[in-house]
């Protein structure tokens, strides 16, 4: 993590990928990428969808589209922390069975994405999904 003044700061991961954070603009920031608390949240939705996915995948579901609605309360004093983090997911495909969608989305909350589970230790984590069907192309 290096400071790239005001309130950015540039991250490197250990496997070399940059992201830039910055706080608020009434807290000195520029605005130039998320807060640091946001990427908790988007690290959060990348490991649930990831392993949504990967479960559809392996139950041989046609699985076309994932995306992930998250939406979060955070306790009024400091230090802030989540207390609570909604996550919806739309899962989009041809010929998905409920039962594996919804297979999916429990074993990721309950056994596999460790930053839910994480996170779950000081929040009060909700997870839901909504299906659509989309044409097969042929």
């Amino acid at each position: 993590m290096s400071w790239a003044g005001n309130a950015a700061f540039v991250g490197e991961s250990s496997s070399g990928h940059k992201v830039v954070m910055d706080g608020p603009p009434e807290g000195g920031g520029r605005d130039l990428g998320p807060r640091p608390m946001e990427m908790l949240l988007l690290g959060t939705g990348g490991c649930s969808s990831y392993d949504v996915v990967s479960i559809l995948k392996k139950a041989r579901q046609n699985v076309s589209a994932c995306e992930v609605v998250i939406s979060s309360e955070r306790a009024d004093s400091e230090p802030k922390v989540f207390t609570k983090i909604h996550i919806h997911f739309k899962i989009s495909g041809t010929s998905l069975k409920e039962k594996q969608v919804e297979r999916a989305v429990s074993l990721s909350a309950e056994k596999y994405c460790s930053a839910s589970i994480m996170l779950g230790a000081t929040a009060e984590i909700t997870h839901d999904y909504e299906m659509f069907e989309v044409e097969g192309t042929s």
